[in-house]
């Protein structure tokens, strides 16, 4: 068959002297024919019409519009942004009007081999269809190995004494809420109207905060009143996040792409807390159909944006009070990791589709995407606010500059897919971990903007016997004593590290199954590990003792994701769980961890 399309560069040059020509340019016309010696050319003498040249980019330009809006989804249908010939063009619609949600039955599906939990296979990118979870394909938020309605039976809940109470039930698709005011809260909040999809309102309609009574791990005496379980979600909760401000304030996400924001006040002068929590305010944007699962979460700076990153592909900013921010379908497969610079200037998101976008936050719009990975970009972190750090499934770490389109520094080593990037306090070095059973540390200083290099040179964690999930820096170390590290496993145990000589100091191995989450606490004394039987424990880093522990019990039992809290009076966990619960453990109240 005969090529349809068949340009030459002669035609072109024909078409720029007749343009040359129309326009007045009349020597530029004449060097253009005797270059390119156009009297010699069979196109010379036909006619072309005025105009000819624009008319045929303006039909190019009405094409590349065609091209780029053939999704007819939500954003490609009511996007604002003109199309312009020399300017790559991003979707955007004005936040203060979203546009309805397209029918289901024309949602688009980039990737249809998706699975609904967002799982990636250890050894590459390839993702299981309609197949049931595995507890190796557990990592990046899926929903866990048991469905909703077949509960593992070989644990026990250690909770008891539980006080249920219904709180703030709304109906309407408009929903009014207030936080409730405390002495640790931001500025009195106005009562917020929040325009939300139909599973939202379902989501918002009761919220049910429960005490529940916690069994330490080698005693019997129960201790009331230290973890509170808020209900509110529908769907396991993945992801959650303390404001860095306003300490009262957290947000959640769930499997439905849902997320709340809830006030929740710590203890009094006294000590008491309340076991009074109004109902939350769910945020504005929300996913339609399966590929929900938010995957990322993460606040501003200063505590006025919350960013998630969500199955469905779609970047989604809202403010502090719900309110949509920013939307953008740019990246073509679910995205794992959002970050704002320190500064707050600029948002990064990191996707399935290998690429890692920077975001003008102010401006609402891309500034660059850079497409880094060969199969998917898994996660990322800032170093400065002009330098950044991708990791993805092609085993590489890449070192980026917001000005250059090749990455400063290629980080070789790993031999299986690289799962977190972490970078120390002072950003002079790397954590990474991996789907090779081993963690690495990368020294950074000194990155030269105008060299180009790669580094295989590293500090190698080696002990794990399963792939390594989490990697994360101890925020706070004695003087004179090297920076710790700590590592967790899918082989059920965590272990922490002296990061300039290898040294593991010492290996906790009380879980019974995978190990999701992993946090030190803000002041360095302790290490907190959460995971797929349920359970919390608490260790003491010095000691190198477990001090506490808690378990949720055995109904869709997995704790996702933890986040520790340390300000003035408030020292507490909040937890993501698979039974569509945020628990929020008030250590204060915990004897063992005084």
């Amino acid at each position: 068959m005969a090529d349809p399309f068949h340009i030459t560069a002669d035609e072109i040059n024909c078409l720029i002297h007749a343009y040359f020509k129309d326009s007045g340019f009349q020597h530029s016309a004449f060097v253009l024919r005797a270059e390119g010696r156009l009297e010699h050319s069979p196109h010379y003498r036909k006619h072309v019409p005025r105009g000819e040249l624009v008319e045929l980019l303006s039909k190019a330009l009405l094409f590349s519009e065609v091209e780029a809006h053939w999704k007819g989804d939500t954003m490609t249908m009511a996007c604002t942004n003109q199309f312009k010939l020399l300017e790559h063009h991003t979707c955007s619609f004005d936040p203060k009007f979203p546009p309805p949600p397209p029918p289901e039955a024309h949602r688009p599906h980039p990737h249809p081999e998706r699975p609904s939990t967002a799982q990636v296979a250890p050894e590459s990118a390839s993702v299981q269809v309609n197949g049931p979870s595995t507890e190796s394909s557990l990592k990046r938020k899926a929903s866990g190995p048991a469905p909703m309605d077949e509960p593992p039976k070989e644990k026990r809940a250690k909770t008891n004494g539980l006080l249920e109470a219904e709180v703030d039930t709304r109906s309407p698709s408009v929903v009014e809420t207030r936080l409730p005011a405390s002495t640790t809260a931001p500025a009195p909040r106005t009562p917020v109207t929040t325009v939300i999809p139909t599973e939202a309102t379902e989501t918002a309609m009761t919220t049910t905060v429960s005490t529940s009574a916690i069994t330490p791990s080698d005693s019997g005496e129960q201790l009331d009143g230290a973890v509170l379980l808020l209900k509110a979600h529908k769907a396991a909760v993945f992801v959650c996040g303390w404001n860095p401000v306003h300490h009262t304030v957290l947000a959640s996400g769930s499997k439905d792409s849902i997320v709340h924001i809830w006030d929740i006040p710590g203890p009094d002068k006294d000590g008491v807390s309340t076991t009074h929590i109004g109902s939350p305010l769910v945020c504005a944007y929300a996913a339609k159909g399966s590929d929900s699962d938010l995957t990322s979460l993460t606040w501003s700076h200063d505590g006025s944006l919350v960013a998630v990153g969500c199955y469905d592909s779609v970047l989604r900013i809202c403010d502090s009070k719900g309110k949509a921010y920013f939307t953008h379908t740019q990246h073509d497969g679910p995205i794992f990791a959002v970050r704002f610079s320190p500064s707050g200037r600029w948002f990064l998101s990191a996707s399935l589709d290998g690429s890692a976008c920077i975001w003008d936050v102010r401006e609402k719009k891309l500034h660059k995407q850079f497409h880094l990975h060969k199969k998917c970009c898994l996660d990322a972190d800032w170093l400065s606010d002009l330098q950044f750090v991708t990791s993805g499934s092609d085993a590489r770490i890449y070192i980026m500059d917001l000005d250059s389109p090749k990455p400063l520094r290629t980080l070789l080593g790993h031999q299986n897919e690289i799962n977190q990037v972490k970078c120390n306090p002072s950003k002079t070095r790397l954590a990474s971990c991996s789907d090779d059973m081993t963690g690495r540390i990368w020294n950074i200083e000194n990155i030269n903007p105008l060299r180009y290099m790669q580094d295989s040179h590293s500090v190698v964690l080696k002990g794990h016997t399963g792939p390594v999930s989490h990697i994360v820096w101890c925020p706070l170390t004695a003087n004179g004593e090297h920076e710790l590290v700590a590592t967790s496993s899918f082989d059920g145990t965590s272990r922490i590290w002296n990061s300039v000589t290898g040294e593991c100091l010492c290996s906790f191995d009380d879980h019974k199954k995978n190990v999701y989450a992993l946090a030190f606490s803000p002041d360095g004394r302790h290490i907190a590990t959460a995971g797929g039987d349920g359970c919390l424990h608490i260790y003491d880093i010095r000691a190198k003792q477990k001090r506490w522990s808690w378990s949720v019990g055995s109904t869709n039992p997995s704790i996702f994701e933890i986040e520790w809290q340390q300000s003035g009076n408030l020292n507490r966990i909040a937890m993501a769980m698979e039974k569509a619960t945020v628990g929020v453990v008030d250590l204060t109240k915990v004897p063992e961890l005084q």
